[in-house]
Order: C-alpha cells, then structure tokens, then sequence
C-alpha cells in the first residue's frame, strides 16, 4: 500500500510503515524538522486527528519525487497544501516536506497541532 492508499484509507498503521527508519518531516509551521520514524509518526498522528474533510486532490511524480496536494479544514478555516515527499532506494519515505496555505489555514493548524507535538522533538 502506497502512502496516499494508506492516508485515505485512514490506515495511519500502514502509512507509518511507508516511513524510512531515518526520515525527516519538515513542518510548515516548526522551525526545526522532526527526525526519526517515532517521531513523524506522533506528528502524522496528530495531523490525523486534527484535519477535517482531508483529501488528496492531485499527485505528480517524477522517479523517488512524489507530490500529494491536499485540501482539508481546521476549525472555519479551509486550507490547501501540498506533501513533498522523497523516497529512499527502498521506496520509504525519507524526506517529508509540508507546504499549506493560505496563511490563516496555516495558523490555525499550527495553534491546533502546537500541544499535539511539543514532546515530540
């Protein structure tokens, strides 16, 4: 199962197995990535539990580079964004890029996200 299967299935198990055991997660809203398999699945489930209406409306790939655009809600405030994701040589996920806008859709996920992630650096 791919990452993308995974999500929408809301099969976070089987996401997290799409993770490299040394991948780094770049948040659109920390300031330092979250590195290690443990700690992007906190971060994935907390994602999971905060978005609503999550969808993936777009993929491109381009060899190990694949982008997921999304569309989901936090609270009032609808957001788009986008899953950069790079793949290891074993085709997990090794590096995990989100990007989101526009900016209110980014503040209130990050208000929302803040107490689901402060441990887990």
């Amino acid at each position: 199962m791919t990452f993308k299967e995974a999500v929408e299935a809301r099969d976070f198990d089987a996401a997290i197995e799409c993770l490299a055991p040394d991948v780094t997660f770049n948040s659109p809203v920390a300031h330092k990535p979250f590195e290690g398999k443990e700690a992007v699945a906190g971060v994935l489930r907390a994602v999971s539990e905060t978005f609503e209406d999550f969808h993936y409306t777009d993929q491109l790939e381009d060899g190990n580079t694949h982008a997921l655009v999304f569309r989901a809600r936090v609270g009032d405030k609808e957001l788009e964004g986008l899953d950069l994701l790079r793949m290891n040589d074993d085709g997990l996920i090794e590096n995990f890029t989100v990007m989101v806008r526009p900016a209110s859709g980014l503040m209130a996920l990050g208000q929302a996200m803040a107490p689901k992630v402060a441990t887990l650096k």
